[in-house]
C-alpha cells in the first residue's frame, strides 16, 4: 500500500492500545516488592512459546489454581534467573532492552482488557472524563474478585478454550513439575565457580497478587485511544471497518470480569479476533492472516471489493506484533506508554480525520 493510500480497514490491540497497559502494573509491583528491574517480564516473555501465561491465552489451559501454580514455576526459573544475571553482567545487552515490551517478542501483552496504572502526566487533559472508570478502593477491589484457588474447586468453572480453541494440537505436557531449589545467596553459578558469578537468591512473587494487579489496570480506558475509536465507530463507518486483534484471557463464568463491561470495546468492531478463543496469539503470523481474512469477508459481505494486508493499519505497544504485522504487509502504528496520544495523532495523518477534540489538540499539539 502506498504510503498516500488512505486504508481500508483500521485493526486495533486492546490491552496497552484501548485500555491501559498492564506493563506498569509490572512496574509497580517490581517497586514495591524491590523485585530487580525487568526480571518479571523477562521471565514471562522467554517462558514463550509454551510458557503457562502463553497457553493461557491460547486458551489451552483454564485460569484457576493449577495456573496460578505453574506461572509462580515460571517466575522462579532458576536457569531463566542465571541467564537474566548473565546477561546483565556481560554488558553486552541492557536489560531494559531485553525485557522491555516494544523490543522483545510479545512479553506479556496481557490483552485480556484488564491493567492498574493511571494516566502519566504527558496523558493529562484526557479527552472525557467521563469515560475513565472510577477505580475501586482496594477492599472493593479484594470483594469483586472471588479467589481463582476457591472458583478452581467450584463445579461450575467452564472450560475456558472455545471455537477453534478447541483444534489446537497441545503437545503433551506433564502436570507436575519440581521447580528446582532456589540459589543460595551465596552459592556459586552453576555454570562458573568464580565467587564474582554468584547469584542471589530467585525472588518471591506472588503470583496471583501480580496477576490480579495487571488485571484490574485495563477496566480503565485510555484517555486518548479509546475516544478516538468512538469517533471512527460513531462518525466514519462504513469508510473504515474497524477490528480488533488481542491477546485475551478468559475468566471462569462465576468472576465478575466474565461479565461484560461498561467500558467494553467491542460494540465498536466489526470484526473481532481474540487469541484465546481462536487457539492463537500474536505474533503469531497465522493470528495476522485470521484478522485478514475475517476483514476480508466482512468487506465482501457488504458488497465491497475486499480487504488484503496492504488495506489495513495495525496499532499495538509491542514492537514484535509490530513487526509481524509489517511482514505480513500491514501498515503500523506504534503506540507508547504514557504518550498514547501520539499514536492518535499518526492515525489521524494515515487516515486523514480528525479524532481529537479541540481542548485535547490545543493541550498536546
Amino acid at each position: 500500500m502506498a504510503s498516500e493510500n488512505i486504508p481500508k480497514a483500521i485493526l486495533f490491540d486492546v490491552g496497552g492500545v484501548l485500555v491501559l497497559s498492564p506493563f506498569q502494573a509490572i512496574v509497580d509491583y517490581e517497586n514495591k516488592h524491590k523485585i530487580p528491574k525487568d526480571w518479571i517480564n523477562y521471565a514471562i516473555s522467554r517462558g514463550a512459546p509454551n510458557g503457562h501465561w502463553q497457553r493461557l491465552e491460547r486458551g489451552e489451559i483454564k485460569l484457576d489454581a493449577a495456573f496460578f501454580t505453574g506461572f509462580n514455576e515460571d517466575l522462579r526459573n532458576p536457569e531463566l534467573w542465571r541467564l537474566y544475571h548473565e546477561s546483565f553482567r556481560s554488558g553486552k545487552k541492557k536489560l531494559k532492552d531485553m525485557a522491555n515490551p516494544t523490543q522483545l517478542g510479545d512479553p506479556v501483552s496481557l490483552k485480556a482488557e484488564t491493567a492498574n496504572s493511571t494516566p502519566t502526566g504527558d496523558d493529562r487533559g484526557a479527552q472525557s472524563s467521563s469515560q475513565r472508570e472510577l477505580k475501586p478502593t482496594e477492599s472493593s477491589r479484594d470483594s469483586e474478585k472471588p479467589s481463582l484457588s476457591k472458583l478452581a474447586k467450584d463445579s461450575t468453572i467452564g472450560d475456558p478454550t472455545s471455537l477453534s480453541a478447541e483444534e489446537v494440537v497441545i503437545p503433551p505436557q506433564s502436570n507436575t513439575r519440581t521447580p528446582s531449589p532456589p540459589p543460595s545467596h551465596t552459592g556459586p553459578d552453576v555454570s562458573n565457580s568464580d565467587p564474582s558469578t554468584s547469584l542471589p537468591p530467585i525472588p518471591t512473587i506472588d503470583a496471583e497478587s501480580l496477576f490480579w494487579s495487571m488485571m484490574s489496570a485495563a477496566r480503565t480506558p485510555d484517555p486518548y485511544l479509546s475516544p478516538a475509536l468512538h469517533t471512527l465507530s460513531k462518525h466514519h463507518k462504513p469508510t473504515f471497518i474497524l477490528g480488533a486483534l488481542t491477546n485475551t484471557i478468559i475468566f471462569p463464568p462465576p468472576h465478575p470480569y466474565s461479565q461484560p463491561h461498561p467500558i467494553d470495546p467491542k460494540p465498536h468492531f466489526d470484526i473481532y479476533i481474540s487469541s484465546s478463543h481462536v487457539g492463537l496469539r500474536k505474533p503469531d503470523p497465522a493470528i495476522y492472516k485470521l484478522a485478514i481474512s475475517e476483514l476480508d469477508r466482512f468487506d465482501r459481505e457488504r458488497g465491497g471489493e475486499g480487504v488484503g494486508a496492504a488495506d489495513v493499519v495495525f496499532l499495538d505497544d509491542i514492537g514484535e506484533n509490530l513487526r509481524v504485522a509489517r511482514e505480513v504487509g500491514m501498515r503500523t502504528v506504534k503506540v507508547m506508554m504514557g504518550k498514547t496520544w501520539r499514536a492518535v495523532k499518526e492515525l489521524e495523518g494515515i487516515v486523514r480525520v480528525e479524532l481529537m477534540d479541540e481542548k485535547t489538540r490545543r493541550a498536546k499539539l
